[in-house]
């Protein structure tokens, strides 16, 4: 979750397996006399976005027997692992990212049955399994706050962030939430405010209380101890805040653009209420835990300022790896935007394997934002291979959203529609996040294709039954078809997965680069543009993956529009 997203929409149960030694080198720890693996590396994970994956007992509600029907699928799509977003026990205020209960799972999700029977399954196939783990806040039903609102002298009274109302029964500083408003509400029980990032219904873990970072650290040991085999943390930058509770610095008129006008919290630089010191020592901490368990991964979503990226991710001690939302955010296919994230973001950090990820739950898909809108004309299934493409030759672990092998885009919600609580904020302004949410299209028939025998919580696309998977796979030519290859690519060629990415010099269209490993090169060249260019581009070679006509002649190859080639040299 990020208030970015403004911006953006303007545009379009077993043994558990110990490792007995911590990290002594970037990539490696010795376990049982053995070298942990780096699994992770390069790795493609699948997240899935349970509420809309598929639905089994005909609430309209996806399911975690949804998941387990689907495993096959996912299986042959060539993924390493599946990330399976919230499926705890939640009032779903924020649809699963206001957790009630940590160590139990939803029952209309299924319930811990269905998630040992998933896991097992999952394990079966070669897959893993990572969970979501939103450990900032809780949502206001979570026992822990239930306990901690009754008093100032409770158990647990200050495992949240209270603080007394000013003089004058204001608020005690000029934090902003993400959702709107102040982050901070009112409780008449205690007398205090209470301090929340998104919406008044998820109040704030008080991470300088010693108790909370053991408990959340007891929460993931839960589920490493059920042999889950890692979590992604939901904005793992926001955990700890300025104790002082000092106000946020404005941001510089001179760097406000127009959307700071539209959404108030972006007048704000977020440096007491996000990114404070004391947040490193608690994703340290985090990574200990993970680490005395073998083979299990550790990841973060970082929103705000993309420098913070190295204080958080990679070595021994901070997250295995971590992603920002740089390239989620992204509009326009631009080789601009993957320089600055390979020259500005990832690249100074020296013993950070990076994460890439275009798609997920939180912003438009990359067909509308590549292939929509101002781009609105352009092939949209070109566009979805030349992202599925450009994701699997990228260095980085690369992070796929359900759909996105399919082609999918946004669809477009009626006010009684939405049901995303940005959306319901900002509506029509902005529509929320519902539209990456749709249902996956299983079949081409018209009701609900093969979703749900009820009535799904969103509508899917009109188009979308047309995308559904039983159409593309009967189709050589399908973008389902085209994901597979590209995968396969990457799984087979050493210097894709793991490899050294050096920039190359070409045409301001093109994104030219060069990945290595051991030994073996693969050259890299995409045509982000609508028209033919001719550009720099070795001889020789044998291509690894290709999209569109690439004619190579000499030290040049020429281009047609959205296209591009990979070639091992």
């Amino acid at each position: 979750m990020t208030e970015k997203h403004l911006a953006l929409a303007a545009v379009c149960g077993t043994v558990p397996r110990r490792a007995q030694g911590r990290n002594t080198g970037f990539g490696h720890s010795p376990v049982g006399g053995k070298e942990m693996s780096d699994w992770w590396q390069g790795a493609v994970i699948y997240q899935i976005y349970p509420r809309s994956f598929l639905d089994t007992d005909g609430d309209g509600i996806g399911d975690l027997n949804g998941i387990r029907r689907k495993l096959d699928y996912v299986a042959s799509l060539g993924v390493d692992a599946i990330w399976l977003s919230p499926i705890y026990p939640s009032p779903n205020d924020d649809f699963g990212y206001d957790v009630a209960n940590y160590v139990d799972v939803d029952a209309a999700m299924g319930g811990v049955e269905a998630f040992d029977a998933l896991l097992a399954e999952a394990h079966e196939r070669g897959l893993k399994v990572i969970l979501d783990q939103v450990l900032s806040h809780t949502s206001d039903q979570h026992a822990w706050f239930q306990e901690s609102h009754l008093s100032k002298d409770n158990a647990k009274s200050d495992w949240y962030v209270w603080a007394d109302a000013r003089e004058d029964g204001t608020p005690p500083n000029n934090w902003l939430a993400a959702f709107g408003g102040p982050s901070w509400s009112w409780h008449p029980v205690r007398m205090q405010y209470y301090f929340h990032q998104f919406l008044r219904t998820q109040p704030k873990l008080n991470f300088h209380n010693p108790d909370v970072v053991d408990a959340v650290l007891d929460v993931l040991k839960f589920w490493l101890d059920k042999d889950v085999d890692g979590f992604r943390l939901d904005v793992a930058n926001s955990y700890v805040h300025d104790a002082s509770l000092a106000d946020n610095a404005p941001v510089p008129p001179a760097d406000r653009d127009f959307l700071t006008w539209a959404h108030p919290p972006r007048h704000q630089q977020h440096d007491r209420d996000w990114n404070q010191p004391e947040n490193v020592e608690v994703m340290q901490r985090i990574r200990s835990l993970v680490d005395s368990y073998e083979d299990r991964l550790v990841f973060g979503e970082f929103a705000g300022d993309d420098k913070i990226l190295g204080q958080y991710a990679g070595g021994n001690d901070r997250l295995h790896t971590a992603y920002t939302f740089t390239l989620l955010e992204a509009a326009s296919l631009e080789r601009s935007v993957f320089e600055t994230y390979y020259e500005k973001i990832a690249g100074p950090v020296d013993d950070l394997f990076p994460c890439v990820t275009f798609s997920n739950h939180d912003v438009p898909r990359p067909v509308t934002r590549w292939a929509r809108g101002v781009h609105g004309g352009r092939d949209a299934t070109r566009v979805a291979k030349l992202g599925l493409g450009l994701l699997m030759c990228l260095r980085g672990t690369a992070l796929m959203y359900q759909g996105e092998e399919l082609g999918l885009d946004d669809i477009d919600t009626a006010r009684e529609q939405v049901r995303d609580p940005f959306g319901l904020i900002y509506y029509p302004y902005f529509k929320g996040r519902d539209g990456c949410r749709s249902p996956m299209p299983w079949t081409a028939e018209a009701h609900n294709a093969g979703f749900t025998t009820g009535t799904p919580w969103l509508p899917l696309g009109p188009s979308h039954p047309g995308l559904s998977v039983a159409t593309q796979e009967a189709g050589s030519e399908s973008v389902l078809a085209f994901a597979r290859e590209a995968i396969a690519a990457r799984k087979s060629h050493i210097a894709l997965r793991t490899g050294s990415l050096d920039l190359e010099d070409s045409d301001e269209a093109v994104l030219a680069f060069t990945r290595k490993a051991d030994g073996a090169v693969v050259r890299c060249a995409f045509n982000f543009s609508d028209t033919a260019i001719e550009t720099p581009f070795p001889s020789g070679g044998t291509d690894v993956l290709r999209l569109g006509q690439v004619t190579r002649s000499g030290e040049t190859a020429q281009m047609e529009p959205l296209s591009f080639v990979a070639v091992q040299v």
